[in-house]
């Protein structure tokens, strides 16, 4: 009986191990090697010098503000820009007033208006010609500006949005001569 359950666990043995070599002949790994994750960007940035292009030393993330000065009644000004996607990603943009309260004591937000035009500098000589302003994309006082904002639309990676902000008053009161006030403006970006 002993060698009866020797023999059978050999053979046993011996049909395993002729398994396993068959299986083994018919195993194969396939791998996907390095595989890299790269997460894209979303980059607003400003001409500095709107004659010079999109170089990337002529790019900044800041602007100094337009200083303007007797200001009176039916006053207007322009004051073109450029925006560029510095980025990897195509993004919405849109833009806002801020203030504080201690910089226009005499409440000048809600005299002065901000229109935004679109902007079409044919020649790209960066200088806002004659037939250059296009589509309105709103007109706001400062302070709806800044509650409400001003979408300037879509820009693809790559892509410069020129756009123009004419600074505007219909009347101004007799109290507000000599009056002055500082307000920022600022450009948001939000990944499509």
């Amino acid at each position: 009986m002993k060698q009866k359950i020797i023999y059978a666990l050999v053979i046993l043995t011996l049909v395993s191990l002729i398994t396993g070599v068959t299986l083994a002949a018919f195993t194969d790994k396939a791998k996907v090697l390095g595989s890299t994750f790269s997460v894209g960007s979303a980059d607003l940035k400003f001409l500095k010098d709107l004659p010079l292009g999109t170089e990337p030393t002529n790019l900044v993330d800041e602007l100094p503000g337009p200083s303007f000065s007797n200001i009176g009644q039916t006053w207007s000004a322009d004051y073109p820009l450029k925006l560029i996607n510095n980025g990897s990603l195509k993004i919405s943009v849109t833009s806002k007033a801020y203030y504080e309260t201690a910089n226009d004591p005499a409440d000048l937000r809600s005299d002065i208006y901000v229109e935004i035009f679109e902007w079409n500098d044919a020649n790209n000589n960066g200088v806002l010609d004659s037939g250059e302003i296009g589509l309105s994309l709103a007109k706001k006082t400062i302070i709806k500006w800044k509650t409400e904002g001003i979408g300037v639309g879509q820009i693809n990676p790559g892509q410069t949005r020129p756009l123009v902000l004419r600074f505007s008053v219909d009347n101004l009161s007799a109290t507000k001569q000599g009056k002055s006030a500082m307000f920022d403006f600022e450009f948001e970006s939000v990944q499509q």
